[in-house]
This record gives C-alpha cells, sequence and structure tokens, in this order.
C-alpha cells in the first residue's frame, strides 16, 4: 500500500504572505509582531476529535506497524472517538486529575495516543516521558524526580517487560495504577480492558466543563541543569498553536484550487510525542485538520532508519518532518534509491526541519536532489520556539533563500528583543506561551519580564533589520556564548553550524569550546558511519579505531582548515578538534530524544576531554592544517577544497 499527497507547481501559494512590523523602543528594544489578528481557536484539543468523528468518521485517524512487511494496523477518527470516550471513564472512576494525572513512558503508538486524549478529554492532564529515561537511563534519577513532582494516577507502559527497571525504581514514589499496552502481561491492568470500559453520563459533563484555562498535559524540559521541569500546557496553549499555524499555512484550509491535497492531510512520523515538536506541532497538526499520521517506527539512529525509509516508501507523506540528523539520513538514502526519490520529491510539498539549524550542506543536497527528479526544488522551511511556547513562537512560512531563517511572529505572538552584549535576546508574549512551571513558583516568576514575557534565553538577529517580514536568523543561546582572552565573543550557535558545515560528513555534532582562553577548539561527536567509509573500515569496526585512523584525523584537520579560511576573525573557527568515541549521554544530559546536544551538559561532564583540548603537549586532539596544507578529500565535490 502506498499513500501519496500531491505537490503543488507554485510552493508559496502553501502559505500566507508575512506582515509584520518593528517597533523600536526609547529603552532600546524592538518590538516584533504580525499585523494578522489571531482568529478563534477552538475551546479544547478535545472538539477537533468530537468534529472529525462527526464529519469524516471513516477516516484513518492513526496507523502504527509492527515490523514494515506487515499491513499498517489503523484507527478511524469514529473508532477513536469511542475508545477515548470509554478509557474517559475508567479515568474518571480512578479519581485521576491535575495532582494525580496520566503519565506515558512509552514511545509513540496508537494505545499511547488514545489514552492521552481520553484524559485530555475529561480535563485530566496526561505527561509523556521519554522512554529513554526508563530503558536507557542507569540511575533513574531524572524519572523518580519526574513521578515524584507528578505524583500520578496511572501509569502507562507499551509492556512491563522493557520497563520493569524503572517501575521497580519509581514504586515507591507514587500510588499509581500500572497500565500495559501489552494484553498478556499479568502484573498489570491490560489497557483493552481500559477501552473497553462503558461509557458513562460523566465523561459528557466533564468533557463539557474543560476549558481553555484547562491543563491539557504536562511536558518535561530537558532538565540538563538539574531535574526537569514540568511545563503546563493548557488547553488554549495547543489550540491557538494550531490556529496560527492553520493562518500561515493556508493550503490547509483552502479549497477549489490545484493546491489542495486531494483527501487530506497525510503524516509519516517518529518524532516523540514527550517533546513539543512532535507532540504539539505534528500531532494536533493532524488532529485539528482532520488528517491521518502514520506512526513512523523508526528514527535517524544507526539501525533504526531503515524502517523509517520503508515507512516512507509505504506512506509519501504531505509534509516531511524531521531534524537535522534525519535529514542527513535521508539525503544519503534519497541518492541511492531513484525510486524512493522521485516518489519522495513528487509526493512531498515541502519539507520542515526543526529542533536544531539545518547545516548549509543538508539543505543544498536536498535542493540538489529535487531538481535531479523532478525538476524544482523542494521548498525547505522551519520555525522557532520552545516547550514553554507550544511550540511555534516563529515561522518561516516563505521561501527563505538559505538554511537557518526561522521566520516571523506567527499571528497572535509578540516578540521582544532586547540588547544584550552585542546580540538581540528574544523574549516571546502570547496565548500559546505556558503560564508557568508545575509546582515551582519561583522558577515561574524568574521565567517572566516585567511586561509578561517568557524569556526563552535565545538570541536573534534580523535577515534584514529593515524588513522584518524577511525573518530572523537565530543567533545562539544567550548564555552559550563566551567571550576569548581577547575579548571577542564567540557565537556558539553560528560556530556550531558552520563547523558541522565544515567537517560534513564526518562530524554528526560539534560542541564549542574555548570559555576564558585564547583560542576556540572543538569537541566532535563523529558521524561513524561516514567515518568508517571514509577510512575504508568495516561497519564493526570500534569507535576508538574509527577515530584514531590516519585519514579521518587527516580530513578534520582540513575541514578545520576550511573553516580557519572562511573566518574573518579568531572566534570564527577552531585551533583543534577533539573527536568523543563515548556518544552523547542521556542521564547526563547531554542529549535529547530529537538529537539535540547541549553544549553545557557536555562541557560539563566531559571536564577531561577539555582539559586534552587545551594541553598543548597531547597528541589526541587534531591540529588545523595550515593553508598551504590543502588536499583534496576523497569527499570532497569535484572542484571544491574541503
Amino acid at each position: 500500500m502506498t499513500i501519496a499527497a500531491s505537490r503543488g507547481n507554485d510552493p508559496q501559494s502553501l502559505f500566507a504572505t508575512p506582515a509584520i512590523i518593528a517597533d523600536r523602543r526609547a529603552d532600546g528594544s524592538i518590538l516584533v509582531r504580525s499585523t494578522v489578528p489571531l482568529k478563534a481557536s477552538a475551546r479544547c484539543v478535545g472538539d477537533w476529535l468530537e468534529q472529525w468523528a462527526r464529519q469524516a468518521p471513516d477516516r484513518i485517524f492513526l496507523g502504527e506497524r509492527a515490523k514494515t512487511d506487515l499491513p499498517w494496523t489503523t484507527v478511524s477518527y469514529r473508532d477513536a472517538l469511542r475508545i477515548v470516550r470509554a478509557a474517559a471513564s475508567w479515568i474518571l472512576a480512578q479519581g485521576l486529575s491535575a495532582e494525580r494525572p496520566l503519565v506515558i513512558l512509552s514511545d509513540n503508538s496508537i494505545d499511547h495516543a488514545l489514552f492521552a486524549l481520553a484524559a485530555q478529554h475529561v480535563g485530566v492532564p496526561s505527561a509523556a516521558i521519554s522512554p529513554a529515561y526508563s530503558l536507557m537511563s542507569k540511575d533513574f534519577d531524572k524519572l523518580k524526580g519526574m513521578i515524584g513532582l507528578l505524583e500520578p494516577g496511572a501509569i502507562y507502559v507499551a509492556g512491563t517487560r522493557p520497563f520493569a527497571a524503572a517501575l521497580a525504581a519509581i514504586r515507591p514514589l507514587h500510588r499509581a495504577t500500572i497500565v500495559s499496552g501489552n494484553p498478556d502481561d499479568t502484573d498489570a491492568l491490560p489497557f483493552p480492558k481500559v477501552a473497553a470500559t462503558p461509557e458513562t453520563p460523566d465523561v459528557a459533563s466533564a468533557f463539557a466543563a474543560v476549558t481553555p484555562d484547562t491543563i491539557a498535559k504536562f511536558l518535561f524540559t530537558s532538565g540538563s541543569t538539574g531535574t526537569p521541569k514540568a511545563v503546563i500546557n493548557t488547553q488554549r496553549m495547543l489550540t491557538s498553536s494550531q490556529q496560527a499555524r492553520a493562518q500561515t499555512w493556508t493550503f490547509l484550509e483552502q479549497s477549489g484550487d490545484e493546491f489542495v491535497i486531494p483527501d487530506h492531510l497525510v503524516i509519516l512520523d517518529w518524532l516523540p510525542w514527550s517533546h513539543t515538536f512532535g507532540a504539539n506541532h505534528n500531532f494536533n497538526l493532524v488532529l485539528r485538520n482532520g488528517g491521518t499520521l502514520y506512526i513512523d517506527g523508526g528514527k535517524p539512529a544507526p539501525g533504526l532508519f531503515a524502517t523509517s525509509l520503508a515507512n516512507l516508501r509505504s506512506v509519501v507523506p504531505t509534509v516531511y518532518f524531521n531534524v537535522p540528523r534525519g535529514f542527513d539520513m535521508l539525503i544519503a538514502a534519497l541518492r541511492s534509491d531513484e525510486e524512493l526519490r522521485h516518489k519522495f520529491f513528487e509526493g512531498t510539498k515541502f519539507a520542515f526541519y526543526a529542533g536544531a539549524a539545518l547545516p548549509q550542506n543538508l539543505w543544498d543536497a536536498l535542493e540538489e536532489l529535487s531538481l535531479k527528479a523532478v525538476g524544482s526544488r523542494l521548498p525547505m522551511v522551519s520555525a522557532w520556539g520552545s516547550t514553554e511556547t507550544s511550540p511555534l513562537a516563529t515561522d518561516c512560512h516563505f521561501l527563505a533563500e538559505r538554511s537557518g531563517n526561522i521566520g516571523v511572529p506567527i499571528p497572535g505572538t509578540e516578540l521582544k528583543l532586547v540588547p544584550s552584549g552585542d546580540k538581540l535576546e528574544v523574549r516571546v508574549r502570547g496565548p500559546n506561551v505556558t503560564p508557568g512551571y508545575w509546582k515551582a513558583p519561583e522558577l515561574t516568576a524568574q521565567a517572566f519580564d516585567a511586561d509578561g514575557f517568557y524569556r526563552i534565553g535565545d538570541a536573534v538577529t534580523f535577515a534584514d533589520p529593515e524588513r522584518p517580514e524577511l525573518g530572523l536568523f537565530f543567533d545562539g543561546r544567550v548564555a552559550e556564548d563566551f567571550k576569548l582572552n581577547s575579548g571577542t565573543w564567540v557565537s556558539v550557535g553560528t560556530l556550531r553550524i558552520a563547523g558541522i558545515t565544515a567537517l560534513a560528513p564526518l562530524a554528526q555534532d560539534i560542541v564549542v569550546a574555548g570559555h576564558g582562553r585564547d583560542e576556540v577548539r572543538f569537541l566532535v561527536f563523529p558521524n561513524l558511519a561516514a567515518c568508517r567509509a571514509l577510512a575504508g573500515l568495516a561497519e564493526t569496526a570500534d569507535a576508538g579505531e574509527v577515530i584514531g585512523h590516519a585519514a579521518i584525523r587527516a580530513a578534520i584537520a582540513q575541514g578545520l582548515a576550511k573553516l580557519k579560511a572562511q573566518a574573518g576573525h579568531s572566534s570564527g573557527h577552531a585551533t583543534r578538534a577533539l573527536l568523543l568515541a563515548e556518544p552523547a549521554s542521556v542521564d547526563g544530559g547531554e542529549i535529547t530524544d530529537k538529537g539535540y546536544i547541549n553544549q553545557r551538559a557536555v562541557l560539563t561532564r566531559r571536564a577531561a576531554a577539555v582539559a586534552v583540548l587545551e594541553d598543548d603537549s597531547s597528541a589526541e586532539p587534531i591540529a588545523c592544517t595550515s593553508a598551504d596544507g590543502w588536499v583534496p578529500s576523497p569527499f570532497a565535490r569535484e572542484g571544491n577544497r574541503i
């Protein structure tokens, strides 16, 4: 079975034209907002489910499959609403509430979605917690902190066996009922039994009582500097965010022209529902617009992306969502698979990247492949926000000239740009912004300024200060940037992307070091697959052998030299790099499910590696070659130097 969507001929017709003003205030700050008012949004997420169960009851809402050689298991909008109401009856009977919410520890699945929607339907928050805290952690400290904070009334897992250690670790911290998606588990209540609960009149009453201020869910921050914070997500946040999305992606509500999706929105997505991108943006995009979401059981990681590719051969999405690592792996597959390349570019209207900036070399590669396949460039767009902004704050609903443009404020949302050194710190205010952190009034107070703007901690810069409608560029985390001993500021976010591009495809990610030093240095998480290919090593070669190979060290040195040649000053390049054999740590807060590296956490946890970087007597770091040391690299394009 192949499900595909038709691509329009004029990509700009998919989007609204930005209408933005920037008011410069006497204190030096700049208020940036859309002149387009935000239209009324739904009362709650449950209204969307009720609507589509009436208007398109037989349409597939969700699909999943355990293996790629099996057919998709699906649930219609009609059946989804029936199960949601049944499970909601069970939730009410158990006395769940904001003080005793539903916690979900497992990956994305149909049961996960319906259980969470059931709780939200009757005013009970759900809280999806990254499975990494249960399945990859060794001490479960962060999971314990989350459970202790929430005090759940029910905890859902896909099966008790994989989660046995985690469940044992948190057992003293709660009195919740354990619900399992595996009907054969004898040590938990089977979810099918919950889903078969007879619906009671209390469900309709509780649903009617839900207001825009009702807490819909708790989503946790990464917790890189301590116990993760539980971000309150209200119904208003979720519905206003999707209303703004509909006003920026106008194709979602168009009718009667060639740019409309022939049937409805189709999404294939792996992004986890424990994060705002996958849950509040992608999942709710489908639900709000009556689309179909096929849950991708793969992800952009070695051994798992083959599943994503198999699913992509079955379902060509209307919009393709991914993080930069996912696009990197997709590009490699599209280059070698002509059939998939044509199917993807013919069916997908545009690609959306988020979670981190997309290196320009990946942007260029996608354009090149699209031109080769269908004769036109695949539009690529992005957005910016956080868990606290649910997540849209800005949106690039126009065709940017290059990667990194995060767009303009969405309707209903204001940005305040505040001078901070030589940067503009950005703050956010709007109906999509959280009222605060659960049971953390002091942290909540610190998160907002006197005008009610959320202090997100990022910096931005205008594409053109005189034309705010051309968008903003992410300019790094304010707290991540640092000065060299020379007094020169290092823009970590900008340099990280430039470094990844210069070292492509060997650098999976980069952490920028050098605070209080004379020079910038890189800690590099290597792309082991690309390194093995360059070095001619077997796929089984361990990380130590790979990063010590002479060809890899030479290529990294050449990449550093390329970056130095492009930079105009000492803060724009690194003089040394150290390849890291140990992958980023979940327990250490170094990486999220989406693959985003936390700079501060890595530098703190790997202080010994930083010390090696600064040790002039150590042979481990790779030094930048001189300008005269250029040697054509095996992965360079013809005519270019790496």
